[in-house]
């Protein structure tokens, strides 16, 4: 099959162009902006502006920027014009997408010119300068230089010498049971006397690999469930090369089916309990929805995190949202791949998403305090990129034209048209409160689309942290609605407010829902299906072109 080019749907460059004739037709909502930009910086400049950083904006929480006069002037002029900008655009006669692509690229040019971000700007890289008699600016430069190198001209997130998967990364026992070209199956090791008959079965996002599951001790979802007297599978998706450029939609929804097999056979269980994350999540809903027109009753529910399926339900919601459904063709932007789309690129897109938090505090830590990155694990996660193949984002591209797997939509897999409100097992719905990628929101309506018993909880974290949610953080909330709802604002305003984390809560639920107790197996695999390799097995560790 020849390979296919990544194509896009939807051209920011298109979105900017629409930008400029409605700003030529409408002269004097251009204006009205400036003269409101000059007073408000004159007011600024002389002591008058009342002009504050939005609460969770931490460029500005050196005191010095209220103490000082200057500061305080450059902050709130800086400030003025970045939010006149986009009061401008908001203005303008265009639609919402297009008002959302433009505000996306006019935020990325008024984030990169913070004051912050230099060092004259920045009264911390300033002081530093002073006490290490410009030593910090040395250390920054050979990060710099380094990144240029090694990091597509990034700023290094984290320290990646400190990590490595298998080792202190990943580590839960368990073994490879199935393996075909696109994914690995891995069986974990019980860790209780008897376990739940129904195993719980873990579709992890195509575009990361799945260890951000088994994070850490402690901070490992697998261990939990492990300790909750679950059997517990995981999919390793492979990373692809340009080779797998063919590799669709249909692809991963055979692999998946294949391996659910695998996992029944080993269990002798008829059906499982399905989880997926954010693209895995959107997979395993259309594999359920493809087994609902087929007849095929292999899932007995199904927990759906951070994902959105909705998409025509909840395009103008947020920037987020947006965001997060056309970060493929921001990607596009960085890439000259025409076989996948490179994990490196995707990570770029998703960073210029939040620069002030994934690129520019990273510029002022490495280059201008020059510190060292710091050695998170889930940072370290975040670069460890896989790409995604042509053909796959051409499939998710073509999801989003048609609406997202919303009701009434004409999705069709496997030549089998499907309908999610057919999908009539449990479900279990996650979304976060702060989470910039997949909003709450738009999860919600993700919980609108099936059939069956459904529910929906909100963590008050974000993205990662809403997946990655152990017992025992004392900060950890989370909402719950039992009550009828029909919408995100009704939900929100019957909720009630939970202490902990939403795992023990989700652990009740599962277990409801896990059947009988048996003997826990004494060996994985079985008789058909033999060890194959140690978890985390061999694909996680493959180094591919792209990545």
């Amino acid at each position: 099959m020849p390979k296919k080019t990544i194509e896009t749907s939807v051209d920011l460059a298109k979105a900017m162009g629409e930008f400029y004739s409605a700003s030529l037709r409408q002269p004097d909502k251009l204006f009205s902006a400036y003269f409101d930009a000059v007073q408000d910086t004159f007011a600024s400049l002389t002591g008058g502006s009342q002009t504050q950083p939005e609460r969770g904006d931490k460029r500005f929480n050196d005191p010095i920027w209220t103490s000082n006069p200057a500061y305080k002037s450059l902050m709130q002029s800086y400030l003025t014009w970045s939010r006149g900008l986009t009061e401008w655009v908001d203005s303008l006669d265009m639609d919402q997408r297009t008002k959302l692509r433009v505000n996306l690229l006019t935020s990325i040019l008024t984030d990169s010119v913070a004051p912050t971000n230099m060092l004259m700007g920045n009264p911390a890289a300033m002081k530093t300068t002073l006490e290490t008699g410009g030593q910090n600016l040395v250390s920054g430069a050979k990060h710099l230089i380094e990144d240029m190198v090694n990091n597509g001209g990034l700023p290094s997130m984290v320290d990646k010498s400190k990590f490595k998967v298998g080792e202190n990364l990943g580590t839960s026992e368990g073994q490879v049971i199935y393996r075909e070209d696109i994914l690995e199956l891995i069986q974990y090791k019980p860790k209780t006397e008897k376990v739940f008959k129904r195993p719980v079965f873990i579709i992890p996002p195509q575009i990361n690999k799945f260890y951000i599951w088994d994070l850490a001790p402690g901070r490992s979802a697998v261990e939990f469930l492990l300790e909750q007297g679950h059997q517990v599978f995981i999919v390793s998706w492979r990373n692809p090369g340009e080779e797998h450029s063919d590799w669709a939609m249909d692809d991963y929804l055979l692999a998946l089916d294949r391996a659910s097999e695998v996992a029944c056979e080993i269990t002798k269980s008829k059906d499982l309990n399905f989880v997926g994350a954010c693209s895995g999540g959107i997979t395993a809903a259309l594999l359920m929805a493809y087994w609902a027109a087929k007849g095929i009753k292999r899932a007995n529910s199904f927990s759906l995190l951070v994902a959105i399926l909705n998409v025509e339900g909840a395009k103008d919601t947020t920037m987020g949202l947006f965001a997060n459904f056309e970060t493929l063709e921001l990607a596009r932007l960085f890439s000259r791949s025409k076989g996948v789309l490179p994990g490196k690129d995707l990570q770029k897109a998703f960073a210029w998403l939040r620069p002030n938090d994934l690129i520019w505090s990273y510029w002022v830590n490495n280059y201008l305090l020059g510190n060292e990155p710091p050695a998170f694990d889930i940072l370290f996660w975040n670069a460890d990129t896989t790409n995604l193949p042509a053909a796959l984002h051409g499939d998710m591209i073509s999801l989003l034209e048609k609406g997202g797997a919303r009701e009434g939509a004409d999705i069709s897999v496997l030549d089998t048209k499907v309908d999610l409100k057919k999908v009539e097992c449990d479900k279990f719905v996650v979304g976060g409160t702060t989470d910039h990628i997949t909003p709450w929101e738009g999860c919600y309506l993700s919980m609108q689309a099936f059939g069956g018993d459904n529910e929906f909880v909100l963590s008050q974290s974000g993205h990662i942290q809403a997946i990655i949610n152990p017992p025992g953080n004392p900060k950890a909330r989370f909402m719950t609605n039992k009550g009828d709802h029909a919408s995100s604002e009704a939900y929100l305003k019957g909720a009630e407010t939970n202490e902990g984390s939403w795992w023990l809560y989700w652990a009740k639920w599962l277990e409801e829902r896990a059947g009988t107790q048996v003997k826990a197996p004494e060996q994985l695999g079985s008789e058909k299906h033999v060890p194959l390799a140690d978890s985390p097995g061999t694909y996680v560790r493959e180094i591919v072109q792209g990545t």
